[in-house]
Parts: structure tokens; C-alpha cells; sequence
């Protein structure tokens, strides 16, 4: 296992975050027992394909905000992540902590189901009612649905989203329409940058360094170091990622912390893409946004 390469390395002025420098972890995961949230991937080989119907999730809605470009240094907008995604619809945001400025900014607004991205805000209500630090840090770093099923029974369901939407002003983030399946929360990419400059100014490292510990393969066997781990090799980095499918469509988000820049790209793909195709494109996509 790599170990954490840096601290937090300022605490910013601009009202917004620090900045962490931090790395991965690595390890095997079993497969979990199957749960009534948005995950569901196979486990016998590295780049896997599900081999069994997979979970659903609500669709994203039809009606997808005006695309919102700031140019980052690669001189990425909407047209790079089109020809990227070629299909299907891509959103990213990269906020710079300590210049406090966003430097990409592709339909920040534009709505997606969560799938695991939401454990983020989970944990925040899970360690601010006193649960448990190392089962909260165990859903993050392997992205375990069945602690999150748990979490999200025991510390208040959709309250949860609605709470910390108030909380750090997130406009586009919204419970499941049905308030058993977390996984379909609606998330945009300008609300979980926000998120993280709130993990990152309140130096929540119980959260944080579960996310630089994230293991190579998830709870359910997924290859969860698509997007940002991939694309940032050699730098260092933490990560939340979110992969589901398809009712109808499918989800695959990777979100984190790179040097001192927060990324966030959420990305949606018709069915009959897979799982290996989708995870190259949000590779390829972040490996743009870091120039």
C-alpha cells in the first residue's frame, strides 16, 4: 500500500478550502451479497463486464441544463468531452484550492444519479452523529454498499441529502425519488465540488484518508481506479468513484483531489456501452483535464 506522501498543505483565505497531497491504497475485495442499491459489476477479471442483470437506477432527466465551458489549461470545453464520450454525456468541473478558482467548468448543472458518489455525503452524517470512524472509512475506501445500506437505514435516509444540500448550498442535489435506493441521488458536478472544498477547509481526515486509502477494486469486486487513479499516475491523489447501471442508461463518476486541484467528472452512457469502453473514456477525459 502506498502511504499518505503529504498533509494538508494550506488552509485557504478565499472563504473556500485547503488542499491535501495524499496517495492510494491498494488490496483485494470480495464480492458483497447483493443489495438494493445501484452497484453491480462482475469480478473475474480486470477490467470486468457484468455477468449478471444488473441494478437499476432512476434515468437522468431529459431536460440537461445549457452547457457552461471555462476553458482549462488544456483548453477543455463541452466539444472535447463530446468527442470523448462520442455518445452519452460527460460534465466536469475542476476547481484550482489555491488560486480559488474554477478553471474547467463543462455543464456544471447538468443532473446525474449519484450511484456511490452520495456515500460522501453518508459518511458526513454517519461521523457527525458519532458512528462508527473505521465501518465509515471501510464504505469509502472499497465502496461498500452493504455499510451504506446500513448508514443510510440508521442515520436518516433521504434526510441526508436534504440536510447537507441545505448545509453547503448544493442547488442541483436531490433525495431518490423512492427512499430505500440512495444510490439514485441526483448529484451535479458543481455540487460535489463543493463537497470536497468542505472536506478539505474542515480537514475531515477520517473522510480524506479513507479516499487516499481507496483500494483498487471495490467491495463488489469493480475496478474502481478508472478516471482519476489511471490518469493521475505518479501524482498524488484520493478519490471517490461511482459506477451503476441501467435503468437505462449508465453511470460512471470519478471525483477526488489531485495535488491541489479538486476534479470532478460524472459522465452517463446508453447500456450498450460497457463497463471497460465508459472507464476509458472518463480516463481519458480526466487525463485532458490535468493537461
Amino acid at each position: 500500500m502506498r502511504k499518505l506522501s503529504g498533509i494538508f498543505l494550506v488552509g485557504l483565505c478565499l472563504g473556500a478550502t485547503g488542499a491535501v497531497v495524499i496517495t492510494a491504497g491498494h488490496s483485494s475485495a470480495a464480492a458483497p451479497r447483493q443489495t438494493a442499491v445501484s452497484e453491480v459489476v462482475a469480478t473475474t477479471s480486470e477490467t470486468p463486464t457484468p455477468t449478471a442483470a444488473p441494478k437499476t437506477e432512476a434515468p437522468a432527466s431529459s431536460a440537461t441544463p445549457t452547457a457552461k465551458t471555462a476553458p482549462g489549461p488544456a483548453g477543455v470545453e463541452a466539444g472535447t468531452l463530446d468527442g470523448i464520450m462520442r455518445d452519452g454525456t460527460a460534465s466536469a468541473v475542476v476547481f484550482d484550492t489555491e488560486s480559488g478558482k474554477t478553471t474547467v467548468s463543462v455543464r456544471p448543472d447538468r443532473g446525474y444519479t449519484s450511484a456511490s458518489i452520495v456515500k460522501l455525503l453518508i459518511a458526513l452524517s454517519v461521523l457527525d452523529q458519532g458512528g462508527p470512524v473505521a465501518d465509515v472509512q471501510r464504505m469509502l475506501s472499497r465502496s461498500d454498499d452493504d455499510l451504506a445500506s446500513r448508514f443510510w437505514s440508521s442515520y436518516g435516509g433521504p434526510a441526508i441529502v436534504t440536510r447537507w444540500a441545505t448545509k453547503l448550498g448544493l442547488t442541483g442535489t436531490r433525495p431518490p425519488a423512492d427512499p430505500g435506493r440512495w444510490g439514485d441521488t441526483r448529484i451535479t458536478a458543481a455540487d460535489i465540488v463543493k463537497v470536497y472544498r468542505y472536506l478539505l477547509d474542515r480537514k475531515s481526515t477520517a473522510i480524506t484518508n479513507a479516499l487516499r486509502d481507496a483500494t483498487e477494486r471495490g467491495s463488489d469486486g469493480f475496478r474502481q481506479y478508472f478516471g482519476i487513479p489511471d490518469a493521475a499516475k505518479g501524482q498524488d491523489w484520493l478519490v471517490k468513484q461511482g459506477w451503476s447501471c441501467c435503468r437505462p442508461t449508465r453511470m460512471l463518476h470519478t471525483s477526488g483531489v489531485v495535488g491541489h486541484v479538486i476534479v470532478v467528472v460524472l459522465t452517463e452512457h446508453p447500456a450498450k456501452v460497457d463497463y471497460v469502453t465508459g472507464s476509458k473514456r472518463v480516463t481519458e477525459i480526466v487525463s485532458k483535464l490535468l493537461g
